[in-house]
């Protein structure tokens, strides 16, 4: 059985070929991303995106340095990743898709799992995913419109 996903969405003031263009920059994460400390393209596919990539986070009591591999859909609306290895994670999940609304606007909706090494209850995973989410789409769309 899949573990549950958290799912969240935001509606940002932007194209979504803008939006996309600031979630494909994994290099500049460290400038608008509180917990990102760095961030490492590994490996780039033949459109130049990356294919993986090596993080270090620094969400206080949350430290670690983990490497994900992406997958991006070719209409440019949707990447999805997976974790390679972690120090704290043992699975990490996620997508991003983006769905362009009739004003020129695009919601982004952002799933996530995340399962750690340390064992963990799981109504405080679901909320530490819902932070974690939450706290992104926010990020995002303050760089974006910013």
């Amino acid at each position: 059985m899949a573990p549950d996903r958290t799912q969240r969405s935001i509606v940002i003031e932007a194209p979504s070929t803008r939006v996309m263009a600031v979630i494909a920059d994994l290099e500049s994460y460290p400038e608008w991303v509180a917990a990102a400390q760095s961030v490492q393209v590994l490996d780039t596919d033949d459109r130049g995106r990356a294919a993986s990539a090596r993080f270090v986070l620094d969400a206080g009591v949350v430290k670690d340095t983990y490497e994900l591999a992406y997958t991006w859909r070719a209409d440019g609306k949707a990447v999805s990743w997976r974790l390679l290895r972690g120090d704290l994670q043992k699975a990490q999940d996620g997508s991003y898709e983006l769905r362009d609304l009739p004003d020129g606007n695009t919601e982004v909706v952002y799933e996530l799992t995340v399962d750690l090494t340390i064992p963990m209850i799981g109504m405080f995973k679901r909320k530490a995913e819902k932070v974690i989410t939450d706290t992104a789409l926010k990020e995002l769309k303050k760089r974006v419109e910013g």
